[in-house]
């Protein structure tokens, strides 16, 4: 395990910083993740280290930057340590779907693949039991 995992998951809320999945509904413990990966020069400090889940963590790799569908333009992806959730997401109560509010919001949403069938599955079981948002 990441010896930073014990901080990074209580900052966290042991949510996943993206989608904000519970991670107490899970066998395993998140990831933690580089925001910024290794390979781009990003560094092991705890300011570029965020919770993820596994779905989050792998279809963000090392990318950096995600299309804007509305706009169609490539923009930087959503940053934990910098942005704030709420004023780039948005959860549809009735659907479970994370939609983005901005640019940002919406490449990330995209990127990340949040709303895939099993996601939405999920998130509407955590609805369901007050485990989610």
């Amino acid at each position: 395990m990441n010896p930073h995992y014990p901080l990074v998951a209580k900052r966290a809320g042991h949510r996943c910083e993206y989608c904000r999945a519970p991670e107490g509904v899970f066998n395993l413990a998140f990831e933690v993740e580089h925001i910024i990966p290794l390979a781009r020069d990003g560094g092991g400090d705890e300011t570029n280290l965020a919770l993820s889940c596994r779905a989050c963590n792998l279809f963000k790799a090392d990318h950096l930057t995600g299309l804007d569908e509305i706009s169609r333009a490539e923009v930087s992806l959503f940053h934990p340590r910098q942005d704030s959730w709420e004023e780039y997401f948005q959860v549809e109560p009735g659907t479970g779907v994370i939609r983005g509010l901005t640019e940002i919001g919406r490449a990330t949403v995209q990127r990340l693949r949040m709303n895939q069938p099993v996601s939405l599955s999920a998130r509407l079981q955590w609805m369901s039991f007050g485990l989610f948002p």
